[in-house]
């Protein structure tokens, strides 16, 4: 990525991309600890609550932080993970979609 300059049509597809897994991902969060939150009936059941949020927040801070230099590893794990697929990145060079693609099966 770092020897590839991006028009700024890529860029934006690519921010655009990030911001789909983020809603997608923190949609599933919050339904999940909806869930969860409903079915609470002692203490303990808060505190994992508690430390699932903490974890989660951990993780989804840290995961989309936008850096150009490293964009194309984190789409092959979004990817991986559920939050994004290949056509979500309609719009990149063919060479870039590739080596996601690649990445992905890694």
């Amino acid at each position: 990525m770092s020897k590839n300059r991006w028009s700024e049509t890529e860029e934006t597809i690519a921010k655009q991309a990030f911001q789909t897994a983020y809603q997608r991902e923190t949609s599933t969060l919050i339904a999940n600890v909806r869930d969860r939150a409903g079915s609470i009936i002692e203490l303990d059941d808060l505190w994992n609550l508690h430390d699932l949020l903490s974890t989660k927040r951990y993780e989804i801070d840290g995961k989309y932080d936008y850096d150009p230099t490293t964009v194309v590893f984190d789409f092959a794990k979004l990817i991986k993970e559920g939050w994004l697929n290949l056509d979500d990145l309609k719009g990149l060079k063919p060479e870039t979609i590739s080596k996601i693609s690649v990445l992905t099966r890694m």
